[in-house]
């Protein structure tokens, strides 16, 4: 008898009351809806002991052979539903805990250095495999959220959210405690925001996470932001600017005094870029000082401060005291207020090269932000150096991105050409059925030379000095995605998501 085949699918668990899944799940059978049909899911290999523990079952499914990696995806699926359902039915004694390690996902076994000697509770395994398939598939942040009847687990890839999985609200509950006593933060206390950090290992490496907990109206959520170390910090090469924008920056980081500003939206990578900046002229007979909230990259070569403003350190108060430390660079990690953007400003008149991030939407507009702080025009003048303005582009993966079209409404509007074959997302299990893999930095760079120093003398408003350096061949984020979007490596929706209007 033939049965359909499946090739590279995603499909979801259908867990039925009547059925013994345990057993099931050990004949290597399974089941899904597929196509709003409920189906019994078999793979090649292991068929004939499915099909025969299928007819000892009193249902009636129609069968599909789905390739092994995809019955391996699905698996993992039901074992986590397994590994759920068996922490309810069970006291959390410890004792009785320990029969189920071997229940728990097929990974949490190719891990060993995950699990210490004394790790012997399923609990401690799950946040541990949660952290393992969190930096294996190269997520930024662990999200862990309580819902009225149950939970759910998000990572964030490539600057995106996606569901991890589904825990049961009591598990939830106990996953949040664990993660509590690794980041010595108090267990009893529900009702107050709680932050905290961590160490893990993981084959070999030593990772930061900063831990953040929120009381919500349906318990507590967590997210758990992994941080990088200095050997991770990458150049500015490896981040994806282009050729002239790195060419130029390392000229303007030449410099012995001054201010360089960084600026973009939250997640835009503005924090990586600066400490990529700071990697590359740090050399021994340099004192470079950091003052941020909080400390992303942990870097041996600098010094770091980290903001706390329980005990009054401030950004400001944080500059104020690196100016007595005889710095050559420093590093803010913010400018939130007119007292640190004057101080800044102040101290890099005086002989300091500082960089710092604003929020702005491009480059041009940071003149006015400063201005808004109440800075003199002077002062930006004398000490601005240049802006970079960046964000993060998701690429598209390049096994399963399609041939589409645009309309000529849509192209007309960005000033492409209508004829020309442009790509967009699709999704396979390369890049976890998302459409994008990676992501890439692109910047504009605006070098305040003698020409805007005029300009700004002559009251010229962002708007106006923007065009002039358009004028003048500045690369715009716009003209970026542009050539993005005309190289297919990334969709039309990504760049408008990015700022492809922005002009």
């Amino acid at each position: 008898m033939l049965f359909p085949r499946l090739q590279d699918v995603n499909l979801e668990p259908l867990w039925e009351e009547g059925i013994n899944h345990k057993l099931a799940i050990k004949h290597d059978l399974l089941f899904s809806q597929i196509d709003g049909e409920k189906r019994a899911v078999v793979k090649e290999e292991r068929m004939g002991d499915a099909l025969n523990h299928l007819a000892k079952l009193d249902v009636s499914y129609p069968v599909t052979i789905i390739d092994s990696e995809s019955f391996e995806r699905l698996k993992n699926k039901f074992l986590e539903i397994q590994t759920g359902s068996d922490f309810e039915e069970m006291s959390t004694a410890t004792e009785e805990l320990i029969e189920v390690e071997d229940d728990l996902l097929e990974f949490i076994r190719n891990s060993q250095d995950l699990l210490s000697n004394e790790e012997s509770a399923p609990i401690i395994k799950l946040v541990n495999s949660l952290f393992f398939q969190a930096i294996k598939k190269g997520a930024s942040d662990i999200h862990i959220e309580s819902g009225e009847r149950k939970g759910e687990v998000r990572l964030r890839i490539d600057g995106a959210l996606k569901k991890h999985l589904d825990l049961e609200k009591m598990i939830i509950g106990l996953v949040i405690n664990r993660i509590k006593v690794i980041s010595n933060l108090d267990i009893s206390e529900k009702r107050v925001p709680q932050d905290g950090r961590t160490q893990i290992s993981i084959s070999g490496k030593t990772l930061d996470v900063r831990v953040s907990i929120l009381p919500t109206y349906h318990g507590e959520r967590v997210v758990m932001r992994i941080l990088a170390q200095s050997e991770h910090i990458p150049t500015l090469e490896s981040l994806g600017f282009h050729e002239d924008v790195t060419k130029n920056l390392y000229k303007l980081l030449s410099h012995a005094h001054g201010m360089i500003l960084v600026t973009g939206p939250t997640g835009s990578g503005k924090s990586t870029t600066l400490h990529a900046c700071l990697q590359h002229i740090a050399t021994p007979d340099k004192n470079i000082i950091t003052v941020e909230d909080p400390v992303e990259y942990n870097a041996d070569n600098i010094s770091q401060i980290q903001v706390n403003t329980k005990v009054g350190l401030t950004f400001a108060a944080g500059l104020r005291s690196i100016l007595r430390q005889d710095p050559d660079i420093i590093m803010v990690g913010e400018i939130r207020d007119s007292e640190t953007a004057d101080i800044a400003l102040r101290s890099a008149l005086t002989g300091h090269l500082l960089l710092s991030t604003l929020h702005t939407n491009d480059a041009t507009s940071s003149l006015s932000r400063l201005m808004d702080m109440g800075i003199e025009s002077f002062l930006i003048s004398s000490t601005l150096l240049g802006v970079l303005a960046q964000r993060l582009t998701r690429k598209l993966c390049s096994a399963c991105k399609e041939e589409t079209s645009l309309s000529s409404v849509l192209t007309e509007e960005i000033g492409l050409p209508s004829d020309h074959t442009y790509y967009r997302a699709v999704g396979c299990k390369k890049c976890d059925f998302t459409g994008y893999k990676g992501r890439q930095a692109i910047g504009e760079l605006f070098i305040i030379d003698d020409d805007v120093r005029t300009m700004m003398k002559d009251g010229f408003n962002d708007h106006q000095v923007r065009e002039a350096m358009k004028k003048r061949g500045m690369k715009t984020i716009s003209d970026k995605l542009k050539e993005m979007l005309l190289a297919g490596e990334t969709s039309y929706e990504e760049a408008i998501r990015v700022g492809l209007m922005d002009g």
